[in-house]
């Protein structure tokens, strides 16, 4: 079955960088669009990044870009979230997702928590 699996959150300070990983499995990885999708305390989910399926096209929110980098590593089945610049406001539990052909989100997996706080 479909599993996706983040690693890497932890505390940092602000100013400092955190780089998240999700491994996948369960799915042809290099088939499908990848997002990172974040839920900060008491807050509603907010959309941070996506990569098409060959790593080549990155977007980016307002609020993370310029800051943030998302890429894949197909051979791995592994994505990617580098994080530098981090705020408080960065504090959140990130999830990765895969995305649909129609634009959906319909896998996401548990999430890591990065805390940004000095």
């Amino acid at each position: 079955q479909v599993q996706l699996v983040e690693s890497g959150g932890g505390l940092v300070q602000p100013g400092g960088s955190l780089r998240l990983s999700c491994s996948a499995s369960g799915f042809t990885f290099s088939h499908y669009w990848m997002n990172w999708v974040r839920q900060a305390p008491g807050k509603g989910l907010e959309w941070v990044s996506v990569v098409d399926s060959g790593g080549n096209m990155p977007f980016y929110s307002d609020s993370v870009k310029g800051r943030f980098t998302i890429s894949r590593d197909n051979a791995k089945n592994t994505l990617y979230l580098q994080m530098d610049s981090l705020k408080p406001e960065d504090t959140a539990v990130y999830y990765c997702t895969r995305e649909t052909d129609l634009g959906g989100m319909d896998h996401w997996g548990k999430g890591t928590l990065v805390t940004v706080s000095s």
